[in-house]
Parts: structure tokens; C-alpha cells; sequence
């Protein structure tokens, strides 16, 4: 899953992408909240953690320009992260979209434990479990189960993805991540599951599909 920290408060924010990024995720993190209205305009993030207390435009602003949204663009889970604890701000939060609200200083295992749900939850219109004959990926937990058995795979796949669309999705703003990394990602992920009858094809010119197990 791909993550956007807006938090001016660089210590946190560093301490929150080390962690979210030791689960698994890929994360960008921003000061500012005009750059975090932009981003979420141009790119797609499963889940935004959003400070209120921003220089300029502030954390109320920023939730409310990402919940006025854009053609095409579908839900996408806000967490709020604030010193201020008083009932008018969780309520404004809240209605101006906010998905879960945490008030400063939290316990980090309770905020991660919080993002885990907002993206249960924000994938469970078709389950976390995405099943391909014997193997089976939960997008939350980011774990690969091959007959039941736990798949060890990298961090870093019935349609086309593009190598650009992989390299979106699990590349945040600071990793070097080619098109040839991918083919070489794609073909270790290959060698592990082609013993088991999962076969991922090469679409020449748009990247990569799973064929229909049989």
C-alpha cells in the first residue's frame, strides 16, 4: 500500500515513515499541505495521515480540498493526527471527512494498528483476500499464502499492470526504481510461484498479467 504522511513536525514524520515503511508500505511524507493537495491530485494513495496544525494551509483545508476530490478518483481513508483534543475540532475534523481522528502524543502500536483497519476496511468492497487458484494475497496484511504455506516475498504484483503502474504503487517519492528492476522483481516473483502452476506472462508494450490458473 502506498502512503502520504502530511506532518510538519519532521522528527515525527521521519519516525512514522520508518515505521509504516517497516510493515510494508511505501511512504511520502510532506510538510506542507499545498504539496500533499497536489500530490493526491496526480498520484494514488490508499490512505493519507494528516497533521492540522500546518504552516499556511492547515490540516482543516487540506481535508477539505481531498474530500472535494477529482473525476476518477475513488475514496481514500484519512487519518487525522492533532494536538488539539477539544470536541469542536474532532467534530469538524470528522465532518469534513476525517476517517479516524488521533490526538497527540498517541502510542505508535495503536496508530498502526489504526491504519491497518482504515485499509481493511477501505478494501473490503472486495475482500483483503485476492485468491488465484492456490495462491491467495491479502492487500492489508501484505502476506502471500501458496497452498496455505506463507510466501516469502519482497516488498515490492486478470488485467494488464504496467511497469510504471507497479513502480507507482510501491516506490515512494525517494526510491530509484526502474522499469529494469521491475523485470527483475518479476522475474524472481516468477520463480516462485511457477513451481505451483501460477504463471505470470509478459505482455509485450504493457507490462504484466497472471494467466488463468488450470
Amino acid at each position: 500500500m502506498r502512503l502520504l504522511i502530511v506532518e510538519d513536525d519532521a522528527p515525527l514524520a521521519s519516525g512514522l515513515q520508518r515505521i509504516l515503511e517497516a510493515e510494508g508500505h511505501a511512504v511520502d511524507v510532506t510538510p506542507r499541505g499545498e504539496e500533499a493537495v497536489l500530490a493526491a491530485s496526480q498520484e494514488k494513495f490508499d490512505l493519507v495521515i494528516l497533521d492540522i496544525g500546518l504552516p499556511q494551509m492547515d490540516g482543516f483545508e487540506v481535508l477539505r480540498r481531498l474530500r472535494a476530490g477529482g473525476p476518477g478518483r475513488g475514496p481514500m481513508p484519512v487519518l487525522v493526527l492533532t494536538a488539539r483534543d477539544a470536541v469542536d475540532d474532532r467534530v469538524r475534523g470528522l465532518d469534513l471527512g476525517a476517517d479516524d481522528y488521533m490526538v497527540k502524543p498517541f502510542a505508535m502500536p495503536e496508530l498502526t494498528a489504526r491504519v491497518r483497519a482504515l485499509l481493511r476496511r477501505s478494501q473490503s468492497h472486495g475482500g483483503p483476500r485476492i485468491a488465484h487458484g492456490p495462491l491467495q494475497l491479502d492487500t492489508v496484511a501484505r502476506r502471500a499464502f501458496l497452498k496455505g504455506e506463507a510466501l516469502e516475498l519482497a516488498a515490492r504484483v486478470e488485467k494488464i499492470v504496467s511497469k510504471e503502474a507497479i513502480i507507482q504503487a510501491v516506490a515512494g517519492w525517494g526510491d530509484d526504481l526502474s522499469p529494469n528492476a521491475i523485470e527483475v522483481y518479476v522475474s524472481r516473483l516468477r520463480s516462485k510461484l511457477e513451481p505451483a502452476g501460477i504463471r505470470i506472462r509478459t505482455v509485450r508494450g504493457f507490462g504484466y498479467m497472471l494467466e488463468e490458473y488450470k
